[in-house]
Formats: structure tokens, C-alpha cells, sequence
């Protein structure tokens, strides 16, 4: 399923949706708050910075970003970047959840035309773990699977958010040769509900579900951007050394399983803390805001730096090679994100100790733009082209029956 760009009609509704969950979640004074706290943003430096960036300053002044973007990309992101920088997590928190998200997509499809969705996908609890099924054909086995985390700083972020972008990528696996392409979406803990190991407890637990679901490991591919990224890397990582942390973690972690695939990461937040993460013009995160939710993530029984945890400051090349899937490793991410330098430090590592590594830079990219794009991009080319490089690599990956 194809869906076109967002609308101004689109935001509008999303908006509509949103407003009634922050009264119940957040609110009614905290709301009024949060609305007020924005005004001088939204009345003055939003379009002030706006107006001045895109048409009084030079092209070679302009950050890297605004010389390549739509003026509606460069508008929403640089509501996003404020947003992330001032707005409590609780806020974000709503933004992204199912109640706000689902409706909004059963929105969007119906718009083109979509009375229901023409893809399967549904909701798995269990007691260990929960998560969200999409299937072409769910009376077959999958001949491919994406185990995907979803992003958000471990604090915000949900599967339905990323609904729409898990079926397109669903559709264009179909359209590069699978007969049965299948994503699992892991529906993991946000911090503060709970904090490290219990995210990677979870992923434990749903990768197992998915193995005895697809029957060979083999077709998996352990995926995730931003924070979800983080957890399936420490999956891995966990997957080749299980008595690492082990009196942190529950049954679970004792469990022997299969090595996926191969693994491919969105603009991985592969060093929780890091003095490399430096703000960009462009990017629209912030490091200390990203610093604040990493400690909430760690909680109180490991540290920032404790590789499982924070697997960029794993430099222990034997566990990398044992952790590496037999097809290897993407990384996307993009030029001019804040956690570019740490990307970039742990794939020269992986490489120079010849672990199967691959990278794509974007240029002028920004923090996990292959999942923005497709929201925010008015063109089909420009909407996949992240998701087309990696859709490209996994083919070349896993074989097609």
C-alpha cells in the first residue's frame, strides 16, 4: 500500500485527533501550558527563520539540509526540531501512540480512496513481549521478515505511528521479487514504564516468536531506526555473548537462539552518550535532550558506556565478529545528523576488524529521513529512495524463492 504525500488537509486532521488525547494524557492546564510555551515560536521565530533561511540568504549560507529541501519539508522540520528540543516527553509521547496514529492513517487511506487496509496486519500480545503482524499472505509462511524496532528515544514512538512506512516497505519487497514479505513490529516498553534490560528482554522474546513464526532465521532481517536500532544492536550483541549482564536480565536471556540474516539500522543511536554528538543546523535532534532520555534508558543498574546497552562503545572486534549475521550489516544514515560521527566511528571499526559491514551516507540528510521522506516528500522518487537502498540490499541479501 502506496499512500501519497501528507497534505495540509492531513495535518489539519492529525491535529484533530491529537488535541483529545493530550486533554486525557497530558492534561487540560498542561495542554494550555504546552500551547502557550509555543506561541512565540509559532507566531515569530518559526516563520521569521523561515522566510530569512529560504529567500534573503545565499545558497552556500543555507544549511546543508534547506538547500535540498521542499520549503514544506524545511517547515515541519523545523517544527520537530523545536518540538524535540522544548516540549516534554509526555507530549511526544501522545503525538506517536496508537490512539492518535491509527486513526489518522485509517484517515489517510481513506482519502485514496482505501475503505479498509488492502494489506493483513494484526495486533500479537504475549506475556513477554507485544507487537503488530504484517503479512501478504497470513496462511503462509513468509519467504522474507523484518524484525523492526521503532524509534523515538525510548520515551515516545509506537508501531501504528510507523504503520503506513512498515506497509510501504511491505510493498516494495513484494514489488523486488518475495512472494511473502512480512514485517513484526516490536511493541517494546517506553521509559519511564521501564527501563534497560526490559526493552531488550522484550526483543528477545519477540525475536524468538518471530523465528518459530518464519522457521528459519536465516530469512530474518533484524532491523530498526534511532532507539529501536539501539535495542536490536544490542540483541545482537547479546544473541554471541549471552553471559554478558545476565544477572540483569530475566529467563530470557539464557534463551540460545539463531542469528538473523542479515541486519539493517536507520540512523542508529549506536552511542547512547557521546561528547561527538554535536547539534547541526540541520539535523533536528537535540544532545541534550538525547543525553537526558539515554540516562532515563540506562536506569539504575547499568551505565551509559556498558556495551550491551550502548553498543557503539563495544570495541571488542571478536564479539562483533560473533554478533555479525552471515549476510552482514547496513547501516543509513544521514550526512548531517547529530549521530553521524558515531555511525561513522563504528562502521570504520567493524570494517578495519573485516566484519561484513555496509554503510549509505546521505547527503545532506538528516536523522532517519528514509522514514520522514515518506511522510514529508511530495515526489515518488524522492518519498523511497531510503527505503529503495535498502529494499536493493536486502534483496541482494536474501535470496528471493
Amino acid at each position: 500500500m502506496k499512500l501519497g504525500p501528507i497534505s495540509f488537509l492531513d495535518c489539519i486532521v492529525f491535529c484533530v485527533f491529537l488535541a483529545p488525547q493530550l486533554l486525557v494524557h497530558v492534561g487540560l492546564f498542561e495542554t494550555v501550558g504546552v500551547v502557550l510555551q509555543c506561541l512565540p515560536f509559532l507566531l515569530f521565530q518559526l516563520p521569521l527563520g523561515f522566510i530569512n533561511e529560504r529567500f534573503f540568504v545565499s545558497r552556500k549560507k543555507q544549511s546543508a539540509f534547506v538547500q535540498i529541501a521542499s520549503p514544506f519539508e524545511d517547515f515541519v522540520i523545523r517544527c520537530v526540531r523545536y518540538a524535540f528540543a522544548n516540549l516534554p516527553p509526555k507530549v511526544g509521547r501522545v503525538f506517536f501512540s496508537k490512539p492518535v496514529a491509527l486513526p489518522f492513517l485509517r484517515f489517510r487511506m481513506l482519502r485514496h480512496g482505501f475503505l479498509k487496509s488492502p494489506v493483513h496486519w494484526h495486533e500479537y500480545i504475549n506475556r513477554r513481549f507485544k507487537g503488530v503482524w504484517i503479512i501478504k499472505d497470513p496462511m503462509k509462511k513468509p519467504d522474507v521478515c523484518i524484525y523492526y524496532a521503532h524509534g523515538g528515544g525510548f520515551s515516545m514512538g509506537s508501531s501504528y505511528f510507523y504503520l503506513e512506512f512498515l506497509l510501504t516497505w511491505l510493498g516494495m519487497l513484494g514489488d523486488r521479487g518475495y512472494q511473502n514479505p512480512a514485517i513484526f513490529a516490536l511493541e517494546y516498553t517506553l521509559v519511564p514504564d521501564g527501563a534497560f534490560p526490559t526493552q531488550l528482554q522484550e526483543a528477545i522474546a519477540g525475536y524468538n516468536h518471530v523465528i518459530s513464526t518464519v522457521g528459519d532465521a536465516s530469512k530474518i532481517c533484524v532491523s530498526g531506526d534511532s532507539a529501536g536500532a539501539t535495542i536490536m544492536l544490542s540483541l545482537l550483541l547479546h544473541l554471541a555473548n549471552l553471559a554478558f549482564d545476565s544477572g540483569k536480565m530475566n529467563g530470557t536471556g539464557a534463551w540460545r537462539l539463531e542469528k538473523p540474516g542479515m541486519a539493517a539500522f536507520i540512523s542508529p543511536w549506536v552511542t547512547l552518550v557521546s561528547e561527538r554528538h554535536q547539534n547541526t543546523a540541520s539535523d533536528y535532534l537535540d544532545e541534550g535532550s538525547l543525553h537526558l532520555y539515554a540516562r532515563e534508558y540506562a536506569g539504575e543498574q547499568v551505565e551509559t558506556n556498558d556495551p550491551l546497552v550502548s553498543p557503539g562503545n563495544c570495541r571488542d572486534a571478536k564479539w562483533w565478529t560473533k554478533a555479525c549475521p552471515a549476510g552482514g550489516m547496513y547501516f543509513a544514515y544521514g550526512a548531517e545528523e547529530v549521530f553521524a560521527p558515531e555511525i561513522e566511528g563504528l562502521v570504520a571499526f567493524l570494517k578495519k576488524n573485516n566484519i561484513q559491514v555496509s554503510s549509505r551516507e546521505e547527503a545532506g540528510g538528516i536523522h532517519a529521513w528514509p522514514v520522514a521522506s515518506l511522510f514529508l516528500s511530495s515526489s515518488i522518487e524522492d518519498r523511497q529512495k531510503g527505503l529503495k537502498s535498502i529494499v536493493q540490499h536486502i534483496g541482494e541479501t536474501l535470496p528471493i524463492s
